[in-house]
C-alpha cells in the first residue's frame, strides 16, 4: 500500500500486490489486530449504497470490499491493478464482475456509477489527485465519493507508539504470516509519508470534489474521507 512520494512504479505496485494475494486478506486482519474489518464496516456504511445503485470499488483486491455490496443487491463493480488479487478473488466469487484497471486512466465511461469507493488504496497510485480527478469524471453527479486511508492520529502519544509498531512491529509480525515481508516494510513507510486528514481533503477539493469531509476512526489511525460530485 505505498505511497506517491515514495516513486513506485505502477507495474511493481501491482508485481508486489500479485506475490501476496493468496495471503494477503489474512495478513491484513494479523497486522491491524483485526481492526480492519471495522474500517470496513464502516466504509460500507458511509458509501450508503441502497440496492439496485451502482458502485465501483477501486483497489478492491481480492473482492472482500464488494462482497457485501453485492451481497446487498448493489451492483459492484470490483477494481484492481493486480491480475493476482483479481484472480484471487474470482475463484472466490466467480458471481462478481472483476475488472482490471489503472486508478489514473479507469476503463470507465463518463458518470458511469452512483458512487465510488477506495480503501487502502489511494497511497497505491502514484498521482493521487489525477486518480481522484478520474474518479470525479466516472461518477454521475451528486454522486458521492468514499476514500477509506491510513491517516495519523490524532493524540500525540498514542502517534508516538503507533510509529514505533508501524516501523519495528510490523515487519516481524508481517515475516510470521506472509512470504513477502518487504510489502509490509513498504506499507509501513508508505504510511508515515502518507499526508494528514486535512491535506487529503484539499486534495479532493483541488480534484473537484465538493461537500468534503472526514471521520477519524481508531483515534486517527484511519480517516474516512466523503464527498461529492459536483
Amino acid at each position: 500500500m505505498p505511497r506517491a512520494s515514495l516513486d513506485k512504479d505502477p507495474r511493481d505496485v501491482a508485481t508486489m500486490f500479485d506475490a501476496v494475494a493468496r495471503r494477503y486478506d489474512l495478513t491484513n486482519d494479523v497486522i491491524s489486530l483485526g481492526q480492519d474489518r471495522a474500517w470496513r464496516r464502516a466504509t460500507l456504511a458511509a458509501v450508503a449504497a441502497q440496492p439496485g445503485e451502482t458502485v465501483l470499488d477501486l483497489a478492491a483486491g481480492t473482492g472482500t470490499s464488494s462482497e457485501p455490496l453485492a451481497d446487498a443487491g448493489v451492483r459492484v463493480v470490483p477494481c484492481d491493478l493486480s491480475f493476482g488479487m483479481l484472480s484471487v478473488g474470482k475463484r472466490r466469487r466467480p458471481d462478481l464482475g472483476f475488472v482490471a484497471g489503472n486508478a489514473t486512466q479507469l476503463p470507465f465511461a463518463d458518470a458511469s456509477f452512483d458512487a465510488v469507493t477506495i480503501s487502502f488504496g489511494l497511497r497505491n497510485v502514484v498521482d493521487t489527485e489525477g486518480a481522484l480527478a478520474e474518479m470525479l469524471r466516472v461518477t454521475r453527479p451528486g454522486g458521492r465519493l468514499v476514500v477509506c486511508e491510513f491517516s495519523t492520529p490524532t493524540l500525540k502519544p498514542f502517534r508516538t507508539v503507533y510509529t514505533e509498531y508501524l516501523m519495528r512491529a510490523l515487519p516481524p509480525v508481517a515475516r510470521a504470516v506472509s512470504k513477502e515481508p518487504d510489502a509490509y516494510v513498504y506499507l509501513a513507510e508508505s504510511i508515515r509519508a502518507w499526508p494528514d486528514q486535512k491535506e487529503l481533503g484539499r486534495t479532493l477539493r483541488r480534484a473537484g470534489w465538493d461537500r468534503v469531509a472526514y471521520r477519524n476512526l481508531t483515534g486517527g489511525v484511519v480517516a474516512l474521507h466523503r464527498a461529492t460530485r459536483p
